[in-house]
This record gives C-alpha cells, structure tokens and sequence, in this order.
C-alpha cells in the first residue's frame, strides 16, 4: 500500500508514525519496517540526520536508524550518541543503551530528556527489559514514558537543527573515537561477530 502523498514532511511523517504504532516500548516482532513505503520517503526529506534517525526508529527500521547513528557516536555530536543508546533500547539491547546513555549524560540534551539524571533513565531502561523478559510491568504506562523521552529528543533536535533540508548531511558527521573504532574492528574481524538487528 503506498503511503498517502500528504506524508511529505517532518511533521506529517511523525504525526503518522506516533499515531499509527505509538513509542516504542519491545522490540518489533518482525524484521521489516512498520511501512516499507517509508525509508524513501524519510530519507527524501533530507532532514538532518538525527530527525531522520528518529523517525526510522518510530518505522521500526532499526538498520536505516543505526547506518545514520554510526557517523554521529562521539563527541560532539551528543544527540546522535543519544539517539544511538535510544536504537539499542528499542532493539532490546539494554546493556549497550545503557553504556550510551552514560556516555552522554552529562550533554545538555540528556539532561533536557532525563532531568532527573542517568538513574532515572535506568531505572525505566529495566523496566522495559523486566516487562520483555519477565512480562513484569505495564505496557501503556512504558509507552508513556518512552513517548515523553523521545518527544523531549525530538524537540531538542528540532530546536538546534530544525526541520528544513540538510543538503550535505556529512557536516553532521564526526569521526569516530578509539573506543568505537577498536568496536567496529571487532565486529568486522570476527572477534565479536556480525551486528545481529
């Protein structure tokens, strides 16, 4: 089914999204985006690349999400760090949205979406797994929660880079630090295996 043609921006996208599948709280049971019509349409925004990550995220299309996070993981791009550790808590890798969420917890946007720090975020980050894991929790109340976080990253975002086109999406990149690299090197190297999504 093709997506309706009044989906052509930022907005629209994620009025439609947050409508049709809500926040995301577990994992997609399946592999596949929420609507295969939408990578094209996101990506043909030309958005700057951490709205356009969110709203691959609120697709379910976690890979899209994670190929535009791996060029903004160090400093200074904090949202993009942040967006990064909020990908691995929807695909249900707590332990690594954890390490990211440290990462960035002293960044102002951080502090805008956690105000009342980093324990706070953990604490909702094991609530979610315990309700994956354990079926232990409420569901709606989680959404909730998910749902104020991601709106405080999306306001932020749109706030510092608005919502117009991004002609040269490399000025948001940085270079990787060590620790990503020497990462990266396990993965391709075998020594940690292939990403698993």
């Amino acid at each position: 089914m093709p997506s309706p043609p009044t989906l052509s921006s930022f907005y629209a996208l994620y009025t439609h999204l947050t409508t049709a599948h809500g926040f995301p709280v577990l994992p997609s049971t399946s592999p596949r985006p929420h609507d295969n019509t939408l990578p094209n349409a996101i990506a043909s925004l030309s958005l700057h690349p951490t709205l356009e990550a969110l709203l691959h995220i609120l697709n379910a299309d976690l890979p899209s999400a994670h190929f535009l996070c791996r060029h903004m993981q160090n400093r200074p791009a904090w949202e993009g760090m942040y967006i990064h550790g909020l990908l691995h808590r929807v695909e249900g890798d707590y332990r690594n949205a954890e390490a990211w969420y440290g990462d960035v917890a002293e960044s102002d946007v951080y502090r805008r979406c956690w105000p009342g720090g980093l324990e706070d975020a953990k604490v909702f980050i094991r609530r979610v797994e315990g309700l994956r894991k354990e079926k232990i929790g409420d569901e709606g109340a989680l959404e909730r929660e998910s749902g104020r976080e991601i709106e405080a990253l999306v306001g932020w975002c749109k706030e510092v880079f608005g919502t117009g086109k991004m002609e040269d999406a490399t000025q948001a990149w940085v270079k990787p630090g060590e620790k990503e690299r020497a990462i990266a090197a396990k993965m391709i190297v075998g020594g940690e295996g292939w990403r698993k999504f």
